[in-house]
């Protein structure tokens, strides 16, 4: 398989000098991980105490990892990319919240961005956290079969709602919707929840995405038991596949509360689990669609043997690649160069709202030296050719 993702040229085609020279700034403070805890935490400080500190925030850290405040924003960076090949995920980066009116305001904002996708070739999915659409108590009771109040029942009820309306709108648009996965310990009302969607919206094809967070060692049991009721039942299945973004809080919980960890016990262990994940996918295209979301070269290598293997062409609509936007364009823009399908998650919404998240991939990137290491690495490869 020819090594493509040494090609900074393609890489870093849309930085400017400046957005490069950013984005080495950046890098060079996440790889420093108590730089990154004072930072977070005086960020935190900052932002309670109202400080004016969005300014800064925007021209820095904001801007490398996100599209713009809002739709409108994002447009240029959409653009952009598909310029060169590469599909946008506008994602509303603002964490779930426990009241009604922000619950409301995330369907809301979904239904908008699906209609916005639909009048865009550069925007073939949208993308929802379940916890947006309801409190994560609440799935956490569902899925431990606990009996819920009368209020509590009504709640639910809602957050059905909410569900069943974004997932017909995305049938009705032929908008294909990425539902993010979250705390093992709400996830299965969730999966349940998703699973209903898909048999109702994914008759003909995959609309309705689950995603599975495959550093838990259980989520390949999970999948091939949905994929016996999909052939069973006569509906399709959409995956996303990441790794995971909650290792050290579902370990502490699991220690806290004396349950065996739902976590693969080494990352070697969830490397395997991801790879044999893909590839189980991969023989089974025909009933199941994948969103491979990694920002590991090595299983972007390995998806494009076996679709190499087994004759699927780099553009087939059943099969992507995604990454974050801000990371791993040595990937993203040499593997679109290449003709296959790949798409930026693009993070948006008020600085305020989304800095949880961003605090959240710095925390990420810090506590995944290589990756870190990597993107400084092509950086500095790319600053020396165009000096040269």
């Amino acid at each position: 398989m020819e090594r493509i993702f040494e090609d900074t040229q393609t890489a870093f085609a849309l930085k400017s000098d400046s957005e490069l020279e950013r984005a080495y700034f950046l890098f060079k403070l996440i790889a420093n991980e108590p730089l990154v805890k004072i930072g977070t935490a005086v960020t935190h400080f900052a932002i309670k105490a109202h400080l004016p500190v969005e300014g800064l925030i925007r021209a820095t850290v904001f801007d490398h990892f996100c599209g713009g405040v809002n739709e409108s924003d994002c447009i240029p960076v959409v653009d952009k990319m598909w310029a060169k090949g590469v599909y946008s995920v506008l994602d509303y980066s603002v964490e779930g919240k426990d009241s009604e009116d922000p619950l409301d305001n995330a369907l809301a904002k979904t239904l908008e961005l699906l209609e916005f996708a639909k009048e865009k070739k550069a925007m073939p999915f949208a993308v929802f956290k379940p916890t947006g659409y309801g409190r994560i108590g609440l799935y956490q009771k569902i899925g431990e079969n606990k009996e819920l109040t009368t209020a509590e029942k009504a709640e639910w009820g809602r957050v059905v709602a909410r569900f069943e309306t974004t997932c017909k709108k995305a049938y009705d648009l032929d908008v294909s919707l990425l539902i993010d996965a979250e705390e093992s310990w709400m996830q299965d009302a969730a999966d349940q929840l998703v699973e209903e969607m898909m048999r109702k919206y994914n008759k003909e094809k995959a609309i309705v995405f689950n995603t599975l967070q495959l550093y838990r060692w259980d989520r390949m049991d999970y999948l091939k038991e949905l994929h016996q009721k999909a052939l069973k039942e006569g509906f399709k299945i959409g995956i996303k596949v990441v790794r995971g973004a909650y290792l050290e809080k579902e370990n502490e919980r699991a220690e806290e509360m004396g349950y065996p960890t739902p976590i693969c016990p080494s990352k070697k262990a969830t490397d395997e689990n991801f790879d044999a994940c893909v590839a189980y996918i991969v023989e089974n295209l025909e009933t199941i669609s994948l969103f491979n979301g990694t920002h590991n070269e090595e299983s972007c290598y390995k998806l494009m043997e076996l679709m190499e293997d087994f004759d699927i062409s780099r553009d087939d609509h059943r099969v992507g690649f995604g990454q974050l936007y801000g990371m791993s364009d040595h990937i993203s823009f040499n593997l679109a160069q290449k003709g296959y399908n790949v798409a930026k998650y693009l993070p948006f919404g008020p600085v305020r709202d989304v800095m949880p998240y961003l605090i959240r991939r710095a925390e990420e990137n810090t506590s995944v030296a290589g990756q870190t290491n990597r993107e400084l690495e092509l950086i500095k490869k790319e600053r020396k050719r165009r000096k040269l």
